[in-house]
C-alpha cells in the first residue's frame, strides 16, 4: 500500500509539474518572443511563476501537508536560492555557446522536477507527508 501512495504522489506531482511547464514555457515565450525581454529575465520571471503554482497545488494535493504554509515556503525559497543561480549560470553559458534556448529551458525544467521532487519529499514536507488527512 505504501508503494502504491508514493507512485501515486510521484504521478501527481509529475502532472503538476507538467502543469507548471506549460506556464513556463508560455509565459517565457510571451516574454522571450513578444516583448524580447532579456533572455535571463524572460527566463527567472517564468521560473517564478511556475514555481508558486507548483508549490500550492503540490502542498495541496501531492503531499497533502499541513506543514506551516511560510516555513514549507522558506524551504522552497532556499531550494530556489541554490538552483535559479545555477540554472541561470547554466542557461547563460549554454546559450552563449550557441545552444538553442528551448533544449536549454527544457534541460534545467528536468533538473528542476527531478531535484525539486527530491528535495520537498525529503526535506520541506519531511514528517509532514500526508497529515493534512488526518
Amino acid at each position: 500500500m505504501k508503494n502504491k501512495n508514493e507512485l501515486l504522489r510521484m504521478l501527481k506531482f509529475t502532472l503538476f509539474s507538467i502543469s507548471a511547464g506549460i506556464i513556463e514555457i508560455g509565459v517565457f515565450t510571451l516574454l522571450n518572443e513578444a516583448l524580447h525581454l532579456d533572455y535571463w529575465v524572460s527566463y527567472l520571471v517564468a521560473l517564478v511563476l511556475s514555481v508558486v503554482w507548483n508549490f500550492t497545488l503540490n502542498r495541496r494535493y501531492t503531499f497533502q501537508s499541513a506543514a506551516n504554509v511560510p516555513q514549507a515556503m522558506l524551504k522552497t525559497l532556499l531550494f530556489y536560492a541554490v538552483f535559479t543561480p545555477c540554472s541561470t549560470w547554466l542557461e547563460h553559458y549554454l546559450t552563449g555557446l550557441g545552444w538553442n534556448e528551448y533544449l536549454v529551458t527544457g534541460i534545467n525544467m528536468v533538473l528542476n522536477f527531478v531535484l525539486e521532487y527530491l528535495y520537498q519529499r525529503l526535506y520541506v514536507y519531511k514528517g509532514h507527508v500526508d497529515d493534512r488527512k488526518k
